[in-house]
């Protein structure tokens, strides 16, 4: 259940872009509306902001301020399930840190938060932005916790094989890859005027579970795991006209994100054949719909083994229930809910769900989460060219 589904944008933002003073208006009006009781009259924050931008082109955001947009970027995020938490967000002020091993420290720090112990919690940890004498910082990796993607000498694949570009470029970095199934890649961090930084992420801030299945125990001799905490990190957060390029943040995974995704994409680690043949299922025909019966059961052990090693993961039964909920309860505030129906019905047993049969508003609020072109080429492991603003 990540809050990172979020429609996509295009523009390149590690490099200053001037706000725009409509959407800075509109954010700091809509802040004042919900969150009244706030030191600074709204007429006099509004005439501090219009000299900032007239004097340096940019303004800055208060404390209070970027913790509600942090909170209600995640609320705005039309491909998010999870959005009835949105309130609980932990939002990390980390906009003065400047050197890489300053933001290395930040990300572990955020890691641990979110981690705890296996209570997932939500967290967000928002960098500088640009500004026009100083690029912002950027993490290269789509998540703060991947795993590698390699080929064998035979092409046979190992691992994650949406990660063979970033594999590949983290180890022109230096990155001594152990060629593993399940090895977590190197962080890069990349701040202004530097070259890239490799950073391991420290093992005891990775908790992984091990995957079993409740009554096949031929399943846990697979060596199958998967990591706790979905910290996504290229997504550019976007506040009253200021972009963070650096923003990473995470819920708690929904079970089909791991049982439906990460092991079952083509493109990713293709496991629906290799449990068909454990479950013995006859996979000679697609009438005996054994990629059904296999998704179900590697779904079954992905919770089955999260709840018994005592790590928070929801189903999307639950889930889908409670994003009605989150729908009511903002009808009754007057808000919409842009909601992307191919995203927000689950990839299992979609039409058994509450959210099936619906239609749902498509809007583009802000503030909100973007994915940049730029963002995309580093997480495919290859440097974003220069372009125009």
């Amino acid at each position: 259940m990540n809050p990172h589904r979020s429609t996509p944008g295009t523009r390149p933002t590690t490099r200053w872009r001037p706000p725009d003073w409509g959407e800075a208006e509109a954010f700091i009006r809509q802040f004042h509306a919900e969150q009244p009781d706030q030191p600074v009259p709204l007429t006099t924050r509004l005439r501090q902001i219009r000299e900032h931008l007239e004097h340096t082109g940019t303004y800055r955001h208060t404390t209070a301020e970027l913790e509600f947009g942090a909170r209600v970027a995640w609320r705005n995020s039309s491909r998010c399930i999870g959005r009835l938490y949105w309130k609980s967000l932990r939002v990390l002020d980390r906009r003065t840190a400047v050197t890489a091993d300053e933001i290395h420290g930040h990300l572990c720090d955020h890691l641990r938060l979110a981690t705890n112990s296996g209570r997932i919690r939500p967290v967000i940890s928002v960098f500088a932005p640009a500004t026009p004498y100083r690029d912002a910082p950027r993490v290269w990796n789509s998540q703060l916790i991947r795993y590698a993607g390699y080929r064998a000498l035979d092409g046979t694949p190992i691992g994650d094989q949406g990660q063979l570009g970033f594999t590949d470029a983290v180890r022109r970095l230096g990155w001594q890859a152990p060629g593993g199934w399940f090895d977590v890649l190197p962080l890069v961090i990349q701040t202004h005027g530097d070259k890239p930084q490799l950073y391991d992420v420290p093992r005891d801030l990775v908790l992984e579970v091990p995957l079993s299945h409740p009554n096949e125990p031929r399943f846990a001799a697979l060596g199958l795991r998967w990591h706790a905490v979905p910290a996504i990190s290229q997504m550019r957060l976007t506040i009253g006209g200021i972009d963070y390029p650096l923003a990473p943040f995470n819920g708690w995974y929904m079970g089909t994100e791991i049982g439906a995704r990460n092991l079952v994409d083509p493109g990713r680690y293709h496991l629906l054949p290799l449990i068909a043949e454990l479950l013995g299922l006859d996979t000679s025909s697609e009438t005996t719909l054994w990629r059904d019966r296999a998704l179900v059961e590697l779904n079954v052990a992905v919770l089955h083994s999260f709840q018994a090693a005592g790590v928070k993961i929801s189903d999307h039964h639950t889930e889908s229930r409670r994003f009605l909920t989150h729908l009511a309860r903002e009808k009754e505030q007057g808000r919409i809910v842009p909601a992307d129906w191919s995203w927000i019905v689950p990839p299992v047993s979609g039409g058994l769900t509450p959210v099936y049969h619906r239609y749902y508003d498509e809007a583009d609020l802000r503030p909100n989460f973007y994915l940049d072109e730029d963002a995309r080429a580093l997480g495919e492991g290859r440097c974003p060219v220069s372009r125009a603003p």
